[in-house]
């Protein structure tokens, strides 16, 4: 019964990565799309972002998340001051914001003396 190996059985390994695979693509989907559901206004025109901005998101309900950490209610300022001023700030605000929330948001993020505010929206 002594039989010699001549071959590698490699179906174990197909078994193994195939598993691997959809954990990655499944995970890879959680990271992309974010922890927060925001519902963005769309554009015909939308930039290309290359760096990583600041990330301020303001949902429906008018909570808001710092890089999707929440922020207490008047705690932006508190937030923000840690932030070097020339950093790019993108403002996600879901499309049933009321606009006097959002103009108060970005008003403040400017008033600490960020300059390069953006809003981000969904080409259409």
């Amino acid at each position: 019964m002594d039989r010699e190996l001549d071959q590698i059985n490699v179906i174990p390994l197909v078994d193994v990565m195939l598993v691997l695979l959809v954990i990655v693509l499944t995970t890879a989907t959680f990271i992309t799309t974010g922890q927060i559901p925001v519902d963005l206004a769309k554009a015909k025109e939308a930039g290309d972002r290359r760096d990583v901005p600041l990330v301020i998101t303001l949902t429906a309900e008018g909570k808001l998340y710092l890089n999707d950490r929440p922020v207490p209610e008047d705690g932006l300022r508190i937030v923000l001051n840690s932030h070097p001023r020339e950093s790019q700030v993108v403002v996600r605000a879901d499309r049933v914001t009321m606009l006097e929330r959002f103009v108060q948001v970005v008003d403040e993020v400017r008033g600490l003396g960020f300059q390069q505010v953006s809003l981000e929206v969904v080409r259409s």
